[in-house]
């Protein structure tokens, strides 16, 4: 299954985006083997509009442009059910044996998610009940990206 990674905003060169880079590298080599490959990391400009409603629904329209079609939309958004790492991996481990081709992680912008398209995805997931900013969003989910492989192929990164 390709994952791929949407975001609004762009990640600047510090220690950020080279720690994100790290787990996402750390996940393009060993996810391969368990059927998992990043396949993207687009990162969309903010829209520049007036309110946040508009911004919003502006950076959806842009992110739905960039999904590949037929893939599983996957929302990080505050409002969104919690899971655990090894549910995580459950979570794409089971759609990659259903044959689903590609998932798609959407970060949205500082407004957050459109509410059209948090009602496109098949799966609201939030990262906690605090507020991160968008840079560690990144690091995080890259993170989970690699400790899922790990997790469901019984690599000893993962430890309970």
């Amino acid at each position: 299954m390709r994952i791929g990674i949407y975001a609004v905003g762009r990640l600047k060169s510090g220690p950020e985006k080279e720690l994100a880079s790290r787990y996402l590298d750390r996940f393009a080599k060993a996810g391969p083997p368990s059927g998992l490959e990043l396949s993207r990391m687009v990162e969309l400009t903010e829209s520049r509009a007036g309110n946040a409603q508009t911004r919003k629904r502006e950076e959806a329209a842009e992110l739905l442009k960039s999904i590949p079609d037929g893939a599983m939309i996957v929302v990080l958004d505050e409002r969104g059910k919690a899971l655990d790492s090894e549910e995580f991996a459950t979570l794409l481990g089971e759609h990659r044996d259903r044959g689903q081709r590609d998932l798609a992680i959407v970060i949205g912008g500082a407004d957050g998610v459109d509410p059209d398209l948090r009602e496109r995805a098949k799966v609201v997931l939030n990262l906690g009940r605090l507020t991160w900013p968008h840079q560690l969003v990144r690091i995080l989910i890259a993170e989970q990206l690699y400790r899922a492989v790990t997790i469901l192929t019984g690599h000893p990164y993962h430890r309970v």
